[in-house]
C-alpha cells in the first residue's frame, strides 16, 4: 500500500484500527512512533548491487489505555512528516512490536489497515545454485500411456 492510498482512507475511516494477520488487532491505544523513510542499499547472493525504498510506520503501546488516535491526526503526522522528510509516494511497511520487531507489509480491508506478513526470498536464485521448483503434477491428470501411445511411437 502507498502513502497516498493510505492518506485517502484515512479520510473516510471513523477509526484507526491495524488488524494483524493472525486477525486479532493492535490495541487501540497505540501510538505512531515514527515516520520514516528507509533506504536499503545492498548486495543479493549473486553480486547484484540493488536498493529498495519504503515508509516507515512504526506502532507501539504503552500503558495509557485511554490513548486513541484520530484518523485527521494520524493524517496531520503524515502530512508533517512528508513534508519535513520530503517523502515520495512510496510503499508503506509497518514495525510493530511481537515477540521481537515483526516487520509487515500493509493493506486496507475496506475498513481496517491491515498488517500483511512479510518474507525473506532469494533475488538471485538463477546465480546461486537454488534448483527450480518442481512442478507437481497429479497422475490422475496424465493421460494414460494407452490412450497415448502408437504402436512403434517409442514412448513405451
Amino acid at each position: 500500500m502507498k502513502l497516498s492510498e493510505v492518506k485517502s482512507q484515512l479520510k473516510t475511516i471513523g477509526e484507526v484500527r491495524f488488524k494483524l494477520p493472525n486477525g486479532s488487532y493492535v490495541p487501540q491505544h497505540f501510538h505512531v512512533t515514527e515516520i520514516g523513510a528507509v533506504s536499503k542499499h545492498f548486495i543479493d547472493c549473486g553480486g547484484k548491487v540493488r536498493q529498495d525504498n519504503a515508509i516507515n510506520f512504526q506502532l507501539w503501546e504503552a500503558n495509557d489505555y485511554d490513548h486513541r488516535i484520530a484518523p485527521t491526526k494520524f493524517l496531520d503526522i503524515i502530512n508533517l512528516s512528508e513534508n519535513i522528510l520530503e517523502l515520495t509516494d512510496g510503499e508503506i511497511e509497518v514495525e510493530y512490536q511481537a515477540n521481537t520487531i515483526g516487520k509487515y507489509g500493509l493493506d486496507f480491508d475496506g475498513k481496517d489497515f491491515v498488517l500483511t506478513n512479510t518474507y525473506t526470498d532469494c533475488l538471485a536464485k538463477d546465480n546461486c545454485g537454488i534448483p527450480m521448483e518442481k512442478v507437481k503434477t497429479s497422475l490422475a491428470s496424465l493421460t494414460p500411456a494407452a490412450e497415448s501411445c502408437t504402436p512403434g511411437g517409442g514412448c513405451c
